[in-house]
């Protein structure tokens, strides 16, 4: 497989470090942000293949992200995942809505999230 370009945004440094060691040793490229805010600014200037957001983050939470993200003509076919602890069926249900390709539980199994990236990008 290519190596894809990814952007995670997620509050939580340890989360990115996670996120980082399981796509590098895939062979991804990877890029962070820390909020919503810090992504869409990062977004201004590149072209990632595929972001990776959770949904719970100060500033601009993930439902706010994809909104903007899909909201630019652009971005209508870069895959979104969702990588959260929330599980509930309205917040998938919001979060498709908004335009996310898919749904991840933490804690994430680091096989089944590349797997997920093999089956959505292209």
């Amino acid at each position: 497989m290519p190596n894809i370009n990814i952007l995670t945004v997620d509050d939580s440094v340890s989360m990115r470090l996670l996120l980082r060691a399981a796509l590098t040793k895939e062979g991804h490229q990877i890029n962070e942000a820390e909020d919503g805010v810090a992504a869409a600014e990062w977004l201004e200037h590149h072209q990632p293949d595929l972001v990776i957001t959770d949904i719970n983050m100060p500033r601009m939470d993930g439902f706010g992200l994809i909104e903007h993200i899909r909201a630019q003509p652009r971005f209508r076919d870069m895959p979104i995942l969702v990588l959260t602890t929330e599980s509930t069926a309205e917040k998938k249900a919001r979060a498709r809505a908004a335009g996310a390709t898919g749904w991840i539980v933490k804690p994430f199994d680091p096989d089944q999230l590349n797997s997920v990236i093999r089956r959505v990008a292209h």
